[in-house]
């Protein structure tokens, strides 16, 4: 039995409403189009769709945008080689952001959670966050942990590695705003928060002072690839069972983002 592309993203979308204004659409290819050995990844740079090519991916899945956007096509000069190596090669490109974005629990979130191995300390699934009921242990011990388990160099954080945490929530990607963090903290009661980003003057913010007021809170700032790249991994897996005879594989943007 052959498999389309359409068939691809009915499998994807098939449990959410459709969404006005998304930017989850088709955006190089045709929807007719077999698939022959289709590939995810986070971020669609140029290595992850050399990569893509060399490995005979007809149909590549993105979360993030091709073209240095989340919204618009920026045109540069790096942006059209990028076209160049597409139209070329014929390889099919859908967007899937926003959709991911709305499964129940969040598709992305899922992805995370299961990377950390931490699916059966969840406690409530909010639409753009979880939290969790953490074994008690330090903040340093969860960097650690989170560092080994994502295999990422590094974290940022806000507030004392010894500090006992237990209360936790996360957010992946760019949900870190105050607005939204800083009412998941006290709401909940959380000893630690873990995102992706977020503005530097809100929740940083916000941490610091509760701990110069003696009230001992913590935040560990991932990056945005960083945490929400294990959800595209997670959703190769997903799509490996669900459309099990086609070739399913996963491309990693890795961590683009040097420290001396």
């Amino acid at each position: 039995m052959t498999v389309t592309i359409s068939d691809v993203i009915k499998q994807l979308t098939k449990s959410i409403t459709p969404i006005e204004n998304s930017v989850d659409k088709l955006l190089y290819g045709k929807s007719e189009k077999v698939v022959s050995k289709l590939a995810f990844c986070f971020m669609p740079t140029f290595e992850v769709l050399q990569q893509a090519v060399d490995k005979d991916v007809n149909l590549l899945i993105c979360h993030e945008g091709l073209f240095h956007s989340h919204t618009k096509k920026e045109l540069s000069s790096v942006a059209e080689k990028k076209i160049h190596l597409i139209e070329s090669s014929g390889i099919a490109i859908f967007r899937l952001h926003d959709y991911v974005h709305r499964y129940k629990p969040d598709g992305i979130m899922e992805g995370m959670l299961h990377k950390l191995e931490w699916k059966k300390y969840v406690e409530i699934n909010y639409p753009t966050a979880t939290t969790l009921n953490l074994p008690s242990m330090t903040v340093g011990k969860v960097i650690n942990d989170v560092k080994r388990k994502l295999n990422i160099p590094y974290v940022r954080y806000v507030g004392n590695l010894s500090t006992t945490c237990k209360r936790a929530g996360i957010l992946v990607g760019y949900r870190g705003s105050g607005s939204r963090v800083i009412p998941l903290f006290e709401n909940n009661k959380l000893d630690l928060v873990i995102y992706g980003e977020g503005p530097e003057w809100e929740t940083p913010e916000y941490v610091r002072d509760a701990n110069s007021q003696g009230i001992e809170k913590a935040l560990i700032i991932l990056g945005h690839a960083e945490s929400e790249e294990p959800g595209m991994e997670f959703m190769a897996e997903y799509i490996q069972k669900a459309i099990p005879q086609i070739s399913v594989s996963f491309i990693s943007s890795k961590s683009y983002i040097h420290v001396l």
